[in-house]
């Protein structure tokens, strides 16, 4: 296992993070997501996914530049990030952070890379989904949101019901449970530089988005 950082790039929408992406270890393309490398400027190690989305001549650029290329059939029971995610895994990594993977012309892509994130058997991972604006972390236990008072913070329950609780939001949760055909944990507002938020039953993904004060 190591703590080095696995990025993994997604096909979908191309809005870069806000924040700096950190310089990762080791760096994954799911498909499509290989056009972001560039953006990045970064190189990729590993290519993988049914590469029905990838740009010929930057799928041979890669190869040229050392990247391993693994091809799945089109014809296949997962999506391109979740065998990224399981090319992550098994290579031993306990840090990965996604870029991408949101566009909204693909709604079943952006639910169903949701549900991944929150996936229990990825818990290990430590995972982390940036895009635009936005920070997404999926809470298993606890977890900490730093940002700016205002900046909105909203606790989507993944799979059925969580319970949950917070403090440093300007509506505190005190072992509320959160019901997934309720919207009532969306947009939230940080009152302190740091929240912390927890779980004791059930799973949920916390979305911290900067700069929307009034």
């Amino acid at each position: 296992m190591t703590d080095q950082m696995c990025l993994v790039l997604a096909g979908g929408d191309a809005a870069l993070p806000v924040d700096p992406v950190p310089h990762p270890g080791f760096v994954i393309a799911a498909d499509g997501g290989l056009a972001m490398a560039g953006r990045l400027g970064l190189e990729v190690d590993l290519v993988v996914g049914d590469l029905d989305s990838v740009d010929a001549a930057a799928l041979d650029l890669a190869r040229r530049n050392g990247a391993v290329v693994e091809a799945h059939p089109e014809d296949k029971d997962a999506t391109d990030l979740e065998l990224a995610l399981d090319a992550a895994a098994a290579r031993g990594f306990t840090r990965v952070m996604i870029v991408g993977g949101t566009a909204i012309d693909r709604i079943d892509h952006l639910l169903a890379n949701a549900g991944l994130v929150a996936a229990p058997r990825y818990a290990g991972l430590r995972l982390e989904w940036r895009t635009g604006p936005s920070r997404v972390v999926p809470l298993h236990d606890s977890t900490t949101v730093e940002g700016e008072p205002g900046d909105l913070v909203s606790i989507i329950p993944v799979g059925g019901s969580a319970t949950v609780s917070s403090r440093g939001l300007q509506w505190e949760l005190a072992g509320e449970l959160l019901d997934t055909d309720s919207s009532r944990s969306v947009s939230n507002r940080l009152t302190e530089p740091t929240a912390e938020i927890s779980i004791s039953d059930g799973r949920a993904l916390v979305i911290h988005t900067r700069g929307t004060s009034p």
